[in-house]
């Protein structure tokens, strides 16, 4: 995904980076760390075999729109990933410096740097010899601290629909994006009507 409105260092290959790492840290917070979904109740996952049938098909989703990147490779420790996206959370939550000390003391956990992996070089921010749940977090949380870095931070927002906690990395052009989906914007629609409908009713005109 390239970042056509909004660049970082004017590299499509950068954007591109910050987009799908973004967007990984998007699937990990909704899968592992949302309780509250589309106006409904939804229990964390608690056992490995929970988060992993919570987490694979966005993963999967996530994993076919995207080159596969290094790290990605082994078993998934559910366990440490639903720890990873308890820390990402924050910085999609509002506020001016929403998420900051999480991200710092998660970049310093999973030793978060810039180097260059394989042939042709590809740039990451996990070490070689990192597990999968190290690479993510390193990668997905410097991604998020590349979009806060620049002063686009409220483009990692939440659904504003009542009842969902979902979050998103929003694209659009003014950073206007309010929901997760259709599902919630037609939800907040039809609340919005109900409400002007029960308001009181407007006096004749004499």
């Amino acid at each position: 995904m390239t970042i056509d409105v909004w660049r970082i260092t004017g590299q499509s290959q950068i954007d591109s980076y910050v987009g799908r790492w973004a967007e990984l840290a998007v699937v990990l917070v909704n899968a592992l760390a949302v309780d509250h979904t589309q106006g409904r109740t939804r229990p964390l996952p608690e056992t490995p075999a929970e988060r992993l049938a919570a987490l694979e098909p966005a993963l999967a989703d996530w994993r076919a729109r995207h080159p596969r990147p290094p790290g990605d490779g082994g078993p998934l420790d559910t366990g440490r990933l639903a720890e990873v996206a308890t820390a990402l959370r924050p910085a999609f939550l509002a506020g001016p410096y929403a998420g900051v000390a999480e991200l710092n003391t998660l970049l310093v956990r999973h030793g978060a740097v810039p180097n260059l992996h394989g042939e042709p070089p590809v740039l990451a921010f996990h070490a070689v010899e990192a597990d999968v749940a190290g690479a993510m977090a390193a990668d997905a949380g410097t991604a998020l601290a590349m979009v806060i870095g620049v002063g686009q931070g409220e483009r990692l927002a939440a659904c504003q629909a009542a009842g969902c906690e979902l979050v998103f990395f929003d694209v659009t052009r003014n950073a206007s994006r309010r929901f997760c989906g259709l599902a919630c914007q037609n939800r907040a629609k039809a609340a919005a009507y109900r409400a002007r409908r029960g308001g009181p009713a407007r006096k004749s005109a004499t």
